[in-house]
């Protein structure tokens, strides 16, 4: 049996986005910015994508920036609340240790030029306190950075609360949304967010096509120069086959997302019910308030990139945390911020579902991984393993 577990690190193209994307491939391919009539469609065609994004965010159309994806969208979206911090003297920062990397080497890169930056602790269960946010607010800080669920534990942050703390502080929120959006009800303005990241990718939509929300007032600085495109914040000319892709599998998956979210949530459980007997095993990230398609285990005494190819072999496509670090040695950031050690953080393996998936191929993991893992116990029985 063949299973796609990785729906976390990308996922299959929807019919629906395909069908979008076609017209603009081979038809009305003119260029937005040309005054011609062919010019004009692809133009009106974009601003309709404004539309039926803005309207699943629950922001205006023009709050909308199209991007390359989620990382170009990060990085945007924290150094443009640094610059306009730092012209009105501020300079501290507030985010997570547990952020996606296109945030945390951004903010490292921040540090270089002068920022301060605090790191909050999200404890064992990966979630983030709020009143640890207001708590680490100070006079310079310009920008709170926490993402709204994490991609390897799947953890669901408080982003109300936060929200409300930073609105009355004064101070910018930006949250990495690449793996909330199209799978949680999300509403920008009721949530005080002042700045959003996403990645169509995630949900069923085109690679390499994101968008930042930015809400009214706030400066956005270009990351690239060059046309007018985006009204002057993105240059570049628009891909406006993946951004019509891109606004049609949004559409589609906040259409369907009660009904999949439940169903998934019963798949992850019977999941995590039957990983758990595993000895040595140890869930990641809080039991209640995490995605409904996320499930992450540490297993003690094994390496977790010998499991992911051991299942690989097996028909299963999984991880061990973020496919945007997979080629580094190193053990999760993600673990390490939870406090797992070392050797346990080394030992993890990230499932990640889908509609598409059945209760057949949930049992077929369950009896994949549970076999996989004793095998490679077996196998290095003569070595120093770690007990819970």
């Amino acid at each position: 049996m063949n299973v796609y577990a990785d729906n976390a690190a990308t996922t299959k193209m929807c019919a629906a986005a395909i069908k979008e994307m076609l017209p603009y491939m081979m038809e009305t391919y003119g260029n937005p910015s040309s005054l011609h009539s062919e010019g004009q469609k692809a133009a009106m065609a974009l601003q309709d994508a404004r539309e039926r994004i803005a309207a699943r965010l629950g922001c205006q159309p023009d709050e909308i920036i199209f991007t390359s994806g989620g990382s170009e969208a990060d990085n945007q979206a924290v150094l443009s609340a640094a610059k306009f911090g730092m012209e009105h003297g501020k300079k501290h920062i507030i985010t997570t240790a547990f952020e996606h990397h296109a945030v945390l080497h951004t903010v490292e890169a921040l540090r270089a030029d002068g920022f301060e930056v605090t790191f909050l602790n999200v404890h064992s269960d990966g979630l983030v306190v709020p009143e640890e946010v207001k708590a680490a607010i100070r006079p310079d800080t310009c920008l709170v950075t926490v993402m709204y669920a994490n991609n390897e534990i799947g953890t669901i942050q408080p982003i109300f609360p936060i929200g409300q703390i930073c609105r009355e502080a004064g101070v910018l929120l930006h949250t990495d949304a690449v793996q909330a959006v199209g799978h949680l009800p999300i509403d920008v303005k009721l949530e005080n967010i002042d700045m959003l990241s996403l990645s169509a990718h995630k949900f069923h939509g085109p690679k390499g096509i994101g968008a930042l929300y930015v809400r009214r007032g706030i400066p956005l600085h270009p990351l690239i120069h060059g046309g007018a495109q985006e009204r002057g914040k993105r240059a570049g000319t628009e891909n406006v086959s993946a951004i019509m892709g891109m606004a049609a599998a949004l559409e589609e998956a906040c259409d369907s997302m009660n009904r999949t979210s439940v169903y998934l949530t019963e798949l992850r459980e019977r999941l995590i019910d039957g990983l758990s007997p595993i000895p040595s095993s140890m869930l990641n990230g809080s039991p209640l308030y995490r995605l409904p398609n996320n499930v992450n285990f540490s297993f003690a005494g094994i390496e977790g990139e010998s499991l992911v190819l051991l299942l690989d072999k097996l028909g299963i496509c999984a991880s061990t945390g973020s496919a945007c670090n997979s080629s580094s040695m190193m053990p999760s950031h993600v673990l390490l911020a939870l406090g797992r050690p070392p050797e346990l953080a080394y030992g993890s393996l990230r499932l990640t579902l889908c509609a598409e998936n059945t209760q057949a191929e949930i049992d077929y993991l369950i009896h994949a991984v549970s076999e996989a893992v004793a095998e490679l116990r077996h196998k290095l029985a003569g070595s120093t393993q770690i007990h819970l």
